[in-house]
């Protein structure tokens, strides 16, 4: 008998109908939630801005993603673009981006998406604003310029596939365009009588000089090198023909396009006037105003920052008054130098993980390692810096620190703090453990990154305070702190003084001399790294303040229901953004 399958026609037309019908209700669901939600429209949104902004440039799309194709991004021309003073394209892009988001109910819209919402406005509306302004911006500096940075940089470069190998060869072969786009940028600044001082210039030069000092053991050879070696996937064969290709781009393309920087950086020499701050310009105060909005994330006019900053100049100056009064010895035991005993990083770094667990929330086990900034670039980099890591792998971790820049184990423990734990690395990797839209690792807030970092240096001197051997540890744990930020605070108030106010190395001098720096070789240090770097030290001390009145806020509206570390938790987690959002989202 044959056999038949008619008995099980209706069970099966039934089943593939429900099999149909639950697919439908799921992509229905799915739609509802991702798609044609306000929600899913605005995230959609926002992963369009990401892709478009940071593929712009590979050195960029490198640092924020490994695997950019994994996010169906393509990686553009493995070049370093070009520096240009005309804005035209940018403007209409981001005026394109704020009617777009304009078009999103806010109500609609999940807490985090509100966030990003409300920084998103916030960042494009400000970057509009540099537009007449925009020869007013430096990208050459002796601290913070990109002839400083590039070269940390492109070593940096992590090799994840073998594309990257050739990408980072391509890039070292594109600075001589990029260095040339610079000196026209600079010539326009000339041309507008906005060319940088000679004393400027000379300390820019004499940098790019000893990079290219000794071409033949150029500190990126050996750097390449090692990193091939590590990526293991050549044979020695290969790996000696990357090397020497390697080499041969380094002599012939990139010291060349340092020596025509300097030539061409020469050249405009005395095209600038003396040095001054950018009060003396035209259109500097406004511009300035754009540096408080963009880089430090304060949107309040500078003379209330002014008087906030004088009144914990007192607060913190009479403290140490008193403590001095009550505690003579103090004193002596911080000028013979009381410190902390020697400590290798990474036993600090882990004994500021397991001290920071009473007062911010808890982290899950971070890999991370500690490397040093070679010895000729150490004259010109930052004491210690932390690199990010790319979004999609959330590693390496590296926290650089530059031997020539402390001058003591407590100084060395407290800049520990501020650069790992509970510091850059901490607060970066805990953001990203809250998966936060991909935009938000590329636009951010340094006045919430640096600040952060400067607010729980308050809590390393303390933590350091366990490691001291003396009777008075706490005390002078907190005086050493008090000290630190009296100094911030001054340097900050002399950034606005010279950046807005106008006032000269005579007037910064006055100043100084009154609060016992009289050394004049240190003066006009002090003045001349401000007027070379405006609005930098406002960034961590200015972000201090903000997030110690948030603070305080939080603190007296909650009373003996207030918990910090709740109050950290909800900071960390809303994530780097200016300073009116924040506020927004936590008070």
């Amino acid at each position: 008998m044959p056999l038949s399958f008619r008995k099980f026609k209706k069970p099966i037309l039934l089943a593939l109908l429900l099999c149909l019908t639950l697919l439908a209700g799921t992509a229905v669901g799915y739609c509802t939630a991702r798609v044609w939600s306000e929600n899913g429209k605005f995230r959609s949104f926002t992963r369009k801005v990401f892709q478009q902004e940071v593929s712009g440039s590979l050195l960029s799309l490198h640092y924020s993603l490994a695997h950019p194709e994994e996010k169906d991004i393509s990686r553009p021309a493995p070049t370093l673009g070009t520096v240009s003073s005309d804005m035209t394209d940018t403007c209409q892009l981001y005026e394109s981006y704020i009617k777009k988001l304009k078009t999103f109910s806010f109500s609609r819209l999940s807490r985090e998406n509100q966030i990003t919402l409300d920084m998103l406005l916030l960042y494009f509306d400000t970057q509009l604003s540099l537009e007449d302004h925009i020869l007013l911006e430096e990208v050459l500096s002796p601290s913070l310029g990109i002839q400083a940075q590039l070269p940390v940089l492109l070593a940096e470069y992590a090799f994840y596939e073998d594309q990257d190998i050739s990408d980072y060869l391509n890039l070292l072969a594109s600075i001589e365009p990029y260095f040339e786009s610079i000196l026209r940028f600079e010539e326009e600044k000339a041309a507008a009588g906005l060319f940088m001082s000679d004393t400027s210039l000379e300390r820019i030069l004499e940098q790019c000089r000893a990079f290219i000092q000794n071409p033949e053991s150029n500190y990126m050879l050996d750097v390449f090198n090692e990193k091939l070696e590590d990526y293991g996937k050549f044979s020695p064969e290969d790996q000696k023909e990357l090397q020497e290709k390697h080499k041969s781009i380094l002599l012939n393309k990139v010291i060349p396009a340092y020596r025509k920087l300097i030539a061409g950086l020469e050249a405009l020499k005395g095209s600038g006037q003396s040095s001054r701050g950018l009060a003396h310009f035209p259109g500097g105060k406004e511009y300035y105003e754009y540096l408080l909005k963009s880089q430090v994330g304060s949107y309040v006019p500078v003379e209330q920052i002014q008087q906030r900053m004088a009144s914990q100049l007192a607060e913190d100056s009479g403290t140490i008054r008193l403590m001095l009064k009550e505690q003579p010895s103090l004193l002596r035991k911080m000028t013979d130098g009381t410190d902390l005993p020697s400590f290798s990083p990474e036993d600090a770094l882990e004994s500021l993980s397991q001290c920071i667990q009473k007062d911010f929330p808890a982290l899950s086990e971070t890999d991370y390692e500690v490397r040093y900034v070679h010895e000729s670039m150490e004259d010109y980099l930052s004491p210690a810096f932390y690199l990010t890591p790319p979004l999609d792998t959330g590693s390496p971790n590296t926290i650089y620190i530059n031997r020539s820049g402390q001058s003591s184990n407590l100084e060395l423990f407290t800049t520990l703090a501020h650069e790992g734990f509970p510091g850059h690395l901490y607060q970066t990797v805990y953001f990203a453990s809250c998966r936060p839209d991909d935009i938000r690792y590329l636009i951010s807030s340094s006045g919430y990154v640096e600040g952060w970092a400067t607010y729980v240096e308050s809590f390393a001197y303390p933590y350091a305070a366990a490691f001291l051997d003396d009777n008075a540890a706490e005390d002078l744990a907190v005086l050493s702190w008090l000290n630190r930020s009296v100094k911030l605070c001054i340097y900050s108030l002399l950034d606005i003084g010279i950046h807005y106010q106008g006032w000269t190395q005579s007037a910064c001098d006055r100043l100084l001399n009154s609060l016992g720096i009289t050394d004049s070789s240190v003066t006009a240090e002090i003045y001349q790294y401000i007027v070379e770097t405006p609005a930098n030290y406002l960034k961590y001390y200015w972000g201090y303040l903000n997030f110690l009145d948030l603070r305080n806020e939080c603190e007296n509206m909650l009373g003996d229901d207030f918990d910090l570390k709740e109050f950290h938790k909800k900071v960390l987690e809303t994530g780097p953004v200016p300073f009116p959002v924040l506020r927004k989202y936590i008070a």
